[in-house]
């Protein structure tokens, strides 16, 4: 039987029929969620959901049943409280190590970070919870100089990396920090071999089928670390030669036929079904510059049919009001069509506004 990579990952990222009534159970299942787009990332979820709002979504972040921090290659996450010590634990010397350079040229060292962590702990204990620009004045009051935006977020970055911080709810529009341990106190500890053999087996049963080179690149571990990862975890874990690659996908799930119900997608940017590859040709239209698209569809919003990215998409959103602008990059048929609109129908519902759909042909 020929094995369909876009139909596989669209089942094991819980995109191709969601079933999950809770968003916080998306983040479990996928480990983590690329999320410096907060509003997309949220979107991310509510697509993976059955029924969900972005209320819903904000809920669950604000109450801290899902934190946002830096990890992994770094760049913003979902976690959950549960998840988020090992993998920072797991994660953090590797990308302190990639940021050692950034780190030098602010004049950031292992001494001042000690300095500015103990005044944040400072801060927020108790179960304050602070934006950023009121941590900035704290670091600031205690003779620290905070510097410009580059120098002061990589001082937020190293209390994330180091176990200090993580979100807090969000004010108004604006995101807080509040302590990790106040946050999630009952968050799960494992040795390192523990956190690489789990981490593994996560990465390739939720986005298999996945090369080696797609897991070193999402995770941003070496591909000492990830070899590793791989014999630990071996037993839950399979490979199989597809056009003459070799890829890595869950032992427990069976490689089942892809349907032939058109299914369209509108992702955020960022969105893990691109993001957590680092060779995406599989997602993109044949028809495609490859080398081309698989980078811009990372970074723009993608319409996605049946696993393959035909074109993109943007959003105005209004008061009670959201239109969706569609620009396909190949005609579709009446079908495909009728997909794509059901997809906008979710996102508005998705909202809780009303639709307009706009094809940019």
């Amino acid at each position: 039987m020929p094995i369909n990579i876009p139909y596989l990952r669209l089942r094991n990222q819980l995109l191709l029929t969601p079933t999950v009534k809770d968003p916080v159970a998306v983040v479990k299942s996928l480990v983590a969620i690329q999320a410096q787009d907060y509003y997309g990332a949220k979107w991310a979820l509510g697509q993976r959901t059955v029924a969900c709002t972005d209320t819903v979504v904000e809920d669950a972040f604000n109450a801290g049943r899902i934190l946002r921090l830096h990890v992994m290659r770094p760049t913003w996450h979902f976690v959950t409280p549960d998840d988020i010590r090992w993998l920072v634990r797991l994660t953090a010397p590797r990308v302190n190590s990639v940021s050692s350079h950034y780190y030098k040229k602010v004049e950031l060292d292992t001494a001042l970070f000690k300095r500015t962590n103990k005044v944040l702990i400072k801060a927020l204990e108790g179960g304050r919870q602070l934006t950023r620009g009121e941590l900035r004045e704290t670091i600031k009051r205690a003779g620290i100089e905070p510097g410009d935006s580059i120098r002061f977020g990589y001082i937020m970055h190293r209390s994330e990396l180091d176990g200090v911080v993580c979100s807090g709810a969000r004010k108004g529009k604006q995101f807080t920090y509040a302590l990790l341990d106040e946050r999630a106190p009952r968050s799960r500890e494992l040795e390192n071999d523990e956190a690489l053999g789990e981490l593994t087996e996560r990465y390739f049963s939720s986005r298999g089928p996945a090369t080696i080179q797609d897991y070193v690149w999402w995770s941003g571990l070496t591909t000492t670390q990830a070899k590793r990862g791989l014999e630990i975890a071996g037993k839950y874990l399979r490979t199989a030669v597809i056009d003459g690659k070799s890829f890595t996908l869950s032992a427990g799930r069976a490689i089942t036929p892809s349907t032939r119900v058109i299914r369209a997608y509108l992702l955020p940017a960022y969105d893990e079904y691109f993001i957590s590859y680092k060779d995406r040709t599989a997602a993109i239209h044949r028809d495609f510059d490859q080398k081309t698209m698989a980078t811009k569809l990372v970074f723009d919003a993608p319409l996605v049919i049946d696993g393959q990215a035909v074109g993109g998409w943007n959003r105005v959103i209004g008061q009670k009001l959201v239109t969706v602008h569609v620009r396909p990059f190949i005609e579709l048929t009446k079908s495909a069509r009728t997909a794509v609109t059901r997809a906008a129908e979710s996102y508005a519902s998705f909202l809780e506004r009303d639709l307009r759909v706009e094809w940019v042909l």
